[in-house]
């Protein structure tokens, strides 16, 4: 029997493996998580095939994306995808969507401009989309001409209410975020100075639209890495901080860290995608403290420990995103009890 859900997410970046990832939303469901998210990083595996075998699988967990972006999808193919995942498991999907980073977006040939501006008005299109309406809106970042979903032969016409989570990390667009959107899907690796920051710039965004903070769902993504050997959990975390704080600008820029060290870290690395051995010479500038202030890294009871700093900091509640893949199952379990 599925248990009451309790306020716990999980999220798969690019580990496990997909059957694991799918198998695992089935054991959070079984344990009262509320939802699984699934992410898209670099060019390691898309979301939304991993979605709908959750979706076929699962009965009651909420299933988001955490996130996607808005540059590579156009609004109309967002909203079809969401439409078929409605269909699928109606009332259960949440659209967690960001404004992407480069260099990866700019080796796609994509050039991205006005992030803040293009992913509401983006959000604009993809609402009115998921309404049936049928309409033409020129913005000046998205646009789209006499246009309304058609769905799926034989399907009612009802409309959709999808949740906007949006994947923020600058300060400019999580107020922007605050005044628009459903929740605020806060960054891993991030500090809790940090979620405490954010969650005041969420605040200022709702307040200027005339909006509650309680009006708002933020919770915060948090990268854990658990092993019964704690020095092995920090040691695999560490691979992931430095690729992050070296290839990741928005990142990067919000980690406090000072600029040189960041740099320092690009510099040896590589950048992305980053030159042989480049990574694992620039986990040698990274040390525990550094791990652990941007990583769940340790044994069970220290990352519980860990994690509880963000609930103190003001997330609404905490999404564990699995960096240690061996201990999956085990990270699901030990959030279930938290």
């Amino acid at each position: 029997m599925t248990k009451a859900k309790s306020r716990v997410g999980i999220c798969f970046l690019d580990r496990p493996d997909v059957d694991r990832q799918i198998s695992g939303a089935k054991l959070a469901e079984s344990l009262g998580y509320e939802s699984v998210w699934i992410c898209e990083t670099r060019l390691a595996r898309d979301a939304f095939t991993v979605l709908g075998a959750i979706a076929s699988q699962t009965k009651s967990i909420r299933m988001g994306t955490g996130v996607v972006n808005s540059w590579t999808r156009g609004p109309a193919l967002m909203a079809v995808t969401y439409a078929t995942l409605e269909e699928m498991a109606p009332g259960r999907n949440i659209l967690g969507i960001g404004a992407y980073w480069d260099p990866l977006a700019y080796n796609q040939g994509i050039e991205r401009s006005h992030p803040v501006k293009q992913l509401r008005e983006y959000v604009e299109v993809f609402r009115r989309l998921m309404t049936l309406e049928r309409f033409t809106y020129e913005g000046e970042l998205v646009k789209v001409r006499d246009i309304a979903l058609d769905l799926g032969t034989g399907r009612p016409r009802n409309p959709m209410n999808v949740p906007v989570y949006i994947g923020a990390t600058g300060n400019l667009m999580l107020e922007s975020a605050g005044e628009y959107a459903e929740g605020v899907l806060l960054n891993a690796m991030m500090s809790t100075d940090y979620t405490r920051a954010a969650v005041e710039h969420i605040r200022k965004g709702a307040e200027r639209a005339g909006r509650n903070l309680s009006d708002l769902e933020f919770p915060q993504l948090i990268s854990t890495a658990m092993d019964k050997d704690g020095d092995k959990a920090r040691d695999t975390a560490r691979k992931i901080v430095t690729m992050y704080l070296g290839q990741q600008p928005h990142i990067a820029k919000a980690s406090g860290l000072r600029e040189d060290f960041l740099q320092r870290i690009h510099d040896t690395m590589g950048g992305w995608p980053p030159r042989e051995g480049g990574i694992e010479a620039a986990m040698r500038l990274v040390d525990d403290s550094i791990v652990t202030r941007f990583v769940v890294a340790g044994t069970p009871d220290e990352c519980l420990e860990l994690a509880r700093g963000y609930v103190i900091a003001g997330a609404t509640y905490l999404i564990p995103l699995v960096v240690t893949s061996e201990t999956t199952e085990q990270i699901i379990e030990v959030f279930a009890t938290a």
